[in-house]
């Protein structure tokens, strides 16, 4: 059975080195607790600087590709990580988002049956970022693109944004929304106790994302717009009717904005969403039943996960052959546009 993992961090060495430049500036970004831990690790360090993420998201064709093969990975579905291009200055952020998509590009091309690649752009300059989505789906055929939530404390229902959105429904481009430490207004509570990051923080923070885009109309403007979301839906799949229930209500009280669809017709339609760092068979099995099968796909999100427990996980997972092969990589193929195996 083809294996295509969904959500596999990867970057440059020169986005590393300005994501250093970043770890010691004086921004008070959340992000820089993580950022710091990758990108200025100092010798005999631990926490982060000890699981040395750097060299895995760096590596492609040793260590990332000999697991592929132990594991029986067939492809890893590339991203520039988390922050990507977001906390540079948006001259910075958009000569490096082309540098890393001509890179992947180049990577995809070079080992077309292991890896596929989602493209890089710079949301804090919208018009720019439509171009570079124009060349790396026209010329480059990247697979997708992918942002890291917020760009500056701004979401996507914000109609500033909407070349973008424009640009990926007209390419059947999904943007997949990764992660990244919360804006400055909701980062408040989530600086204590590890709660910054993957534990809690990066779940509120794409969370928060995805709902703010289907109460906000934008699927009413871009009805085939398509969204990936990650970790299990980021808690979405699991709150949707509340979710539905409380916009219905708000919506009927005049205090929330008018919506052609409800929320729950949003989600089923608009997203999609992996497993990436959530083996639970629960949860695996609720998320299907809950949104159909055609709606989950399967990740690892290396190196910040191992692969082995991941793969080991989907092989013995609580599903049907064919809701396996859905998972592992009929869904990927369908979304990302990656060609099937003959």
């Amino acid at each position: 059975m083809r294996k295509i993992a969904t959500e596999e961090a990867w970057s440059i060495p020169e986005v590393a080195a300005e994501l250093k430049k970043v770890a010691n500036s004086p921004t008070q970004a959340l992000d820089k607790l993580l950022v710091k831990g990758i990108y200025d690790a100092q010798p005999g360090a631990d926490g982060y600087d000890a699981m040395d993420f750097l060299g895995g998201l760096l590596d492609v064709q040793d260590k990332r590709l000999s697991q592929m093969d132990e594991l029986g990975v067939d492809m890893h579905l590339l991203s520039l990580t988390a922050p990507g291009v977001q906390m540079f200055d948006a001259d910075t952020a958009t000569d490096l988002a082309a540098l890393a998509n001509d890179r992947m590009a180049e990577i995809c091309h070079n080992n077309p049956t292991r890896f596929a690649g989602l493209a890089s752009f710079a949301p804090h300059s919208p018009k720019r970022a439509a171009k570079e989505i124009d060349r790396a789906m026209s010329e480059l055929k990247l697979n997708g693109l992918i942002v890291n939530s917020h760009t500056y404390g701004e979401y996507f229902d914000d109609p500033k944004f909407w070349p973008i959105l424009e640009a990926a429904e007209a390419h059947d481009a999904c943007i997949y929304i990764h992660p990244r430490g919360a804006s400055d207004t909701l980062k408040g509570p989530l600086q204590d106790y590890g709660m910054d990051s993957a534990m809690w923080g990066y779940g509120v923070e794409v969370g928060t994302h995805a709902v703010r885009m289907m109460a906000g109309g934008v699927f009413d403007a871009f009805p085939n717009l398509k969204i990936c979301i990650g970790h299990m839906g980021e808690a979405v799949p699991f709150w949707i009717w509340r979710i539905n229930f409380m916009n219905s209500r708000a919506q009927s009280a005049n205090r929330a904005k008018k919506t052609e669809r409800s929320m729950e017709e949003y989600f089923k339609d608009n997203f999609v969403f992996t497993t990436s760092g959530v083996e639970d068979d629960l949860a695996l099995r609720y998320s299907i039943d809950r949104m159909g099968i055609d709606n989950v796909l399967w990740a690892i999100d290396y190196p910040y996960q191992p692969m082995k427990p991941a793969v080991d996980w989907m092989d013995q997972a609580p599903v049907t052959e064919e809701e396996r092969h859905a998972l592992y990589h009929g869904n990927a193929e369908r979304i990302f546009h990656i060609k099937p195996l003959d």
